[in-house]
């Protein structure tokens, strides 16, 4: 599985809310925490690879305590 990086601006009360839930939930990082936020988004809307789709019911199914 390869990654790609990129850099985006966010607003201040989304990278907060970020913040706090990452310092709750020590299984997830920022990597982890925008990689499944996009892959809900993506699914959602349509997209059909099979990939967004694994991540998205992973995610689906993740324990309650982070």
């Amino acid at each position: 599985q390869s990654a790609v990086s990129f850099q985006s601006e966010l607003p201040q009360p989304l990278q907060q809310a970020m913040v706090a839930f990452i310092e709750r939930c020590p299984n997830w990082d920022q990597y982890r925490l925008m990689s499944s936020a996009l892959a809900h988004f993506l699914f959602q809307n349509g997209a059909e690879d099979r990939a967004v789709t694994e991540r998205y019911l992973d995610d689906l199914f993740i324990r309650p305590d982070c």
